[in-house]
Formats: C-alpha cells, sequence, structure tokens
C-alpha cells in the first residue's frame, strides 16, 4: 500500500485546511487509519484514528476542530481542520494499519501563521 498524503500549505490562524491521503496498492476502508504530526524539536503524536468500521476519536487539543473522514470509492481519507491555531504547526502524516504492517505516507507541512 502507498499513500499519498496532500493538503497541507500556509494558513492564517482561525483558517481551515482539508488534508487528504489517497491510497493506492490495495484497498484501506476497512482497516484502521489515522493521522498524525509532529512539530520540529518534538516527537510525534496522534491527532485522530478511526477504526475499520469508520468510528473516530481525537486528541483533546484538536477534538471539535479538526474531523476525519474517508471516501470509500475514492480509497481516501481526509482530515478537516477548522479553527487552526499556530500550535497546529507540524508536518502531518497519514497511516493504515493491515494486520501487523503500518503503513505511512510522506507527509504534508501545515504552517498557521499570521
Amino acid at each position: 500500500v502507498q499513500l499519498q498524503a496532500s493538503g497541507g500549505g500556509l494558513v492564517q490562524p482561525g483558517g481551515s485546511l482539508r488534508l487528504s491521503c489517497a491510497a493506492s496498492g490495495g484497498r484501506i476502508s476497512a482497516y484502521p487509519t489515522a493521522w498524525y504530526r509532529q512539530a520540529p524539536g518534538q516527537q510525534r503524536e496522534l491527532v485522530a484514528a478511526a477504526t475499520g468500521g469508520g468510528s473516530t476519536t481525537y486528541a483533546d487539543s484538536v477534538k471539535g476542530r479538526f474531523t476525519m473522514s474517508r471516501d470509500i470509492r475514492k480509497n481516501t481519507v481526509y482530515l478537516q481542520m477548522d479553527e487552526l491555531k499556530p500550535e497546529d504547526t507540524a508536518v502531518y502524516y497519514c497511516n493504515v494499519v493491515k494486520g501487523s504492517v503500518i503503513y505511512w505516507g510522506q507527509g504534508t507541512q501545515v504552517t498557521v501563521s499570521s
């Protein structure tokens, strides 16, 4: 499975972005998927996760502002990010867990700054 993350960019505080994670080489809709982020000098942290059945959980820091979803037909997962804050600045990564293997996308940079 190859994951291609996109949608990052520079946005002002309070703005919105939608990240996409398109999968190829295998279906991902029935498997757990997640979005992580890593800010400079910090460890990678979990932002949002979805079970194979589509149930989602969020880090407390993004709850109510970020929404994870998926398009089964497009084999793609999304992260809608609203009310962005400077502390959301990071490289965002998607992953999918298939059995004992975790596949990662290449990351997309999100910068929140005025």
